[in-house]
């Protein structure tokens, strides 16, 4: 009892001082932390700061995966610093696949909002779970892990996903391999492809090494 005691006291006086801001709007002008962007002074603060159009209009299709990806992260959104949350629109035409990738920082909750999409997650015992996913439904990707998202019925189809972060971050297994500098043995030596095919690969999305 008295342990408690002394550890409830130790921390109310720790957090008597401490200042409670409503918000922390980032300050894109300086350099991101561990703790996010320092805040924008409260004067500069406007409407238009807890706002973004940027996910109203589907995103250009037209490239090798037939597939976008627009985020609102705290580089592109900058109320959401501080908060633990962005957002980012999927748009995949037909048979479009977001490949296999994960958001380090982040969870992610997906919402199809049109079409259907097939999409699935790898877990660390190397389980996969997938579903085909029809408007208004939710499927959640745990952080860190693997997962992907595929146009499903050979139609076109929208989805919106919320991260628990404002900086989820994200790497595409597939760019990771073969649009790095990442050499061609030292690929081969690590994931038992064919050199050849590594190769091939490299020069579709135009790696080098």
């Amino acid at each position: 009892m008295f342990l408690h005691t002394v550890f409830l006291l130790s921390f109310l006086l720790s957090t008597s001082h401490a200042t409670v801001q409503d918000f922390c709007v980032a300050d894109l002008t300086s350099a991101d932390g561990p703790a996010g962007f320092p805040c924008k002074p409260p004067a500069k603060v406007t409407s238009d700061d807890f706002v973004f159009a940027g996910l109203s209009e589907a995103a250009n299709v037209t490239n090798i995966i037939n597939a976008a990806v627009s985020p609102a992260f705290v580089g592109q959104f900058p109320g959401v610093n501080g908060l633990g949350l962005s957002a980012a629109r999927l748009d995949l035409g037909p048979a479009g696949v977001i490949p296999l990738h994960t958001h380090p920082g982040a969870n992610e909750l997906l919402l199809v909002t049109q079409g259907h999409i097939l999409a699935g997650f790898v877990s660390s015992s190397n389980v996969v779970y997938e579903k085909v996913l029809k408007r208004g439904e939710l499927m959640l990707f745990p952080q860190g892990l693997l997962h992907f998202q595929i146009a499903a019925h050979k139609r076109k189809a929208t989805a919106f996903a919320i991260f628990s972060s404002a900086n989820p971050g994200l790497q595409i297994l597939d760019f990771a391999l073969f649009a790095s500098n990442f050499s061609t043995p030292l690929i081969t030596q690590t994931t038992f492809l064919d050199p050849d095919l590594v190769k091939k690969l490299k020069g579709v999305l135009g790696g080098s090494g």
